[in-house]
């Protein structure tokens, strides 16, 4: 009785320990958005004085009203969501059917081995920003939606993320294809790609963040502001009084009222919600995913 007693007390003790631990990872995850959010919505001056804490000092929705009366700002998010749809799907593509072949055996495929070192080596080393550049620029692809969705296209990891999970499917699926007459296409995408939902679901979340936060390329990509993707188009967003220039008192009044630090909060704030949306209905496929493709037995 004794020993069920300590046995009892200590997995409570165990479990008390647990709730702390988590909740103090909850709040120190949640903290900085929370943070973020206050700050986008505190006063100019409070928020440059470095009072914003836990809660918004001096409320005010200027840095907001300031991004969203911009037309290029709903521009830019068409751009973004154009890019991130694209992208992801004919990254998808692409890797599927890139995965398909080198889950084979060298027997089944010979010159799987060498298809193999080839993906590593790019993996681990490429050709440096300037020859990626001028690649693109040979293809006619500068100031295009598609510099942005077909210059990381083949996202090397992912691939072998699939194939490895590709490889651990029973290989009696296969064969019952074969014996009910499918061809290498209806075998792909009506057997192994329906059994492949959970990474399949976790490399897509991959590919959608990555298009939807980066901002380089389309920095580097569009020559005109109009072409701009959300991440490229808000972090050129800055607070500036223009010189030589004749305002009203209601413009002086807004951008008095307007500081980088709050605007860049609301920037970073309003860039990060889609994802947050998005996440949730993936989460349940992102452990299994990449467990199972990452584990060859």
């Amino acid at each position: 009785m004794t020993l069920v007693r300590t046995k009892t007390l200590g997995s409570r003790t165990f479990d008390i320990a647990n709730v702390i631990l988590l909740g103090l990872l909850l709040v120190s995850c949640l903290y900085p958005l929370w943070y973020t959010f206050c700050v986008s919505i505190s006063n100019k001056s409070a928020a440059n004085a470095g009072l914003v804490t836990i809660y918004p000092i001096g409320f005010s929705l200027t840095s907001y009203k300031e991004i969203i009366n911009d037309k290029l700002f709903f521009n830019s998010f068409w751009i973004s969501i154009q890019r991130t749809v694209l992208g992801t799907a004919i990254s998808m593509l692409i890797t599927v059917m890139m995965a398909y072949p080198l889950a084979k055996s060298k027997r089944e495929f010979t010159l799987r081995n060498t298809f193999m070192w080839i993906l590593v080596f790019c993996m681990l080393f490429n050709g440096g920003l300037i020859p990626w550049y001028l690649t693109v620029q040979q293809y006619h692809l500068i100031n295009s939606i598609w510099a942005l969705v077909l210059g990381g296209g083949v996202p090397i990891f992912n691939v072998i993320l699939v194939m490895n999970f590709f490889r651990n499917l029973p290989k009696d699926l296969h064969e019952a294809g074969i014996v009910d007459g499918a061809g290498p296409w209806s075998i792909l995408f009506r057997i192994y790609v329906p059994c492949s939902i959970p990474v399949l679901a976790a490399v897509a979340l991959f590919v959608s963040v990555y298009h939807w936060n980066e901002f380089f390329n389309g920095l580097v990509l569009m020559n005109t502001s109009d072409k701009y993707p959300l991440q490229t188009y808000i972090q050129q967003l800055v607070v500036n009084i223009p010189v030589g220039t004749n305002l009203t008192p209601e413009q002086y009044k807004k951008l008095s009222e307007l500081s980088n630090r709050t605007l860049n909060a609301a920037k970073v704030f309003i860039a990060m919600v889609p994802m947050l949306v998005v996440y949730p209905f993936l989460q349940k496929y992102f452990v299994t995913g990449i467990m199972l493709g990452a584990v060859k037995e």
